[in-house]
């Protein structure tokens, strides 16, 4: 049992993740509220810490060759530990306790999902089985996004438990959609807003990155069987309707980091391909999309905004609402880490602060989150640690290493860590193959 049970932890992670959010909102809905609900939510740490320990107990007596990457993951979790028990005060933060204890949990997640990989020995078998599972639940998800915006109201996840679980559960405030997340509709300035494929997640973006990963594994799959191919278009198709420009991007850059690996020109020739089909999709996307409507409140809400600021409808242009408020974000967390990088401590950035109604210091970027909490050497420690990573594993699996490649550019812009699938799964197999 204990031997297999590393194993069957990082299956239940591919396969479990990508509907955590849907089902704890269904419980929510059903009543499941409090602290009932907060154990429920931690299947995912519970069943790490189990696995881990069961690493740890089966290696026992046996010696451990450390790699350059497990010294800096190490030295990467030393910042970590140090910035959560300096006091707040002596750095100029305003975490609580709680909030220390979701940032670290925040930042380690990685760091502990790597260390469970260095433990696992998978068979050849092992890895088909992986790659069948992030494929098979990938498609599920694109299938059920797709459906979900053309055929299930608006309406209906706004009398559902998602809003209940985001704001009154996790505290996240959204008040611009009637507590569903803002980014469910693109609002192309015209009070007219098209819908965005959310799928299981409940989420444009997470969606989108487990779409990329399982479009750079099944690229690899030169023998596969006959219907690869439609499942790979209906991945592409699933990650064009998340809306989502900058996965576009990032998927070309892994796709060029694959051709990298396998020594070949056509990744390349792909990203090329898909980059050009992307462009006319997203200026299209006004006419293709599903259209959805605005409560009276929430048209207010978003009156009051456009008033604040003036925005472009253009998709490609930086004026453009949401690549303006990201550029704003990353902008605002750059000067941040250079005017103060001692750091602030952990639980001073992103979710972890909003949620915990802490003072956001920065927000959105893995790299200025972390380097608001940890101190720009914090920060480095991590980009040193991957970096390395990403040497060692675009060698020996060249879809992981290019997925990692993407998911590490698309950290400029998004907190990636804080997405559960990319820290549980991209991280346990990195290490693996490390």
């Amino acid at each position: 049992m204990l031997d297999r049970l590393p194993r069957w932890a990082l299956y239940a992670f591919i396969v479990g993740l990508p509907f955590h959010n849907l089902l704890m909102a269904a419980l929510w809905e059903r009543g499941v509220r409090g602290l009932a609900l907060d154990v429920a939510s931690a299947w995912k740490e519970l069943l790490l810490a189990a696995a881990l320990g069961a690493v740890v107990w089966r290696r026992r007596g046996i010696p451990f060759k450390a790699t350059s990457a497990d010294w800096l993951a190490l030295v990467y979790a030393a910042f970590v530990v140090l910035y959560a028990v300096i006091p707040q005060d002596w750095l100029g933060g305003g975490a609580t306790e709680r909030g220390i204890l979701y940032g670290v949990r925040h930042d380690l997640t990685p760091v502990a999902c790597y260390f469970l990989g260095r433990g696992l020995t998978l068979t050849a078998r092992d890895r088909r089985v992986v790659g069948w599972l992030i494929v098979g639940v990938a498609s599920v998800v694109a299938a059920w996004g797709l459906l979900d915006i053309y055929a299930i109201s608006l309406q209906t996840w706004r009398d559902s438990g998602v809003p209940g679980w985001f704001s009154e559960q996790l505290g996240l405030d959204y008040r611009g959609l009637s507590g569903l997340p803002e980014n469910w509709v693109y609002n192309p300035g015209d009070e007219r807003p098209l819908r965005r494929l959310v799928s299981t997640f409940l989420s444009p973006l997470a969606t989108a990155y487990l779409l990329l990963a399982a479009i750079l594994l099944a690229a690899t799959w030169r023998r596969g069987p006959r219907w690869l191919p439609l499942v790979t278009a209906l991945l592409a198709f699933g990650l064009l309707f998340t809306y989502s420009r900058t996965s576009i991007a990032a998927l070309a850059v892994g796709l060029v980091a694959l051709g990298y690996a396998l020594r070949s020109w056509w990744p390349v020739a792909a990203a090329a391909v898909f980059v050009a089909a992307a462009f006319f999709f997203v200026r299209a996307y006004q006419d293709l999309a599903p259209e959805t409507r605005y409560t009276q409140s929430e048209l207010e809400i978003q009156r009051a905004g456009g008033q604040e600021e003036e925005t472009s409808g253009d998709p490609f242009d930086t004026g453009e609402s949401s690549f303006d408020s990201h550029l704003d974000n990353l902008g605002d967390g750059v000067e941040t880490v250079l005017e103060h990088p001692q750091g602030h401590g952990v639980g001073n950035a992103g979710v972890t602060a909003k949620r915990t109604a802490a003072e956001i210091k920065a927000g959105e970027s893995t790299y200025t989150e972390l380097g608001v909490e940890l101190g720009l050497l914090g920060m480095l420690a991590f980009i040193a640690w991957n970096v390395a990573l990403v040497r060692t594993v675009l060698r020996r699996e060249p879809w992981l290493g290019a997925a990692l490649v993407a998911v590490l550019v698309l950290g400029i812009q998004t907190d990636v860590i804080g997405v559960h699938w990319l820290a549980f799964v991209l991280w346990t197999l990195a290490g693996e193959r490390a």
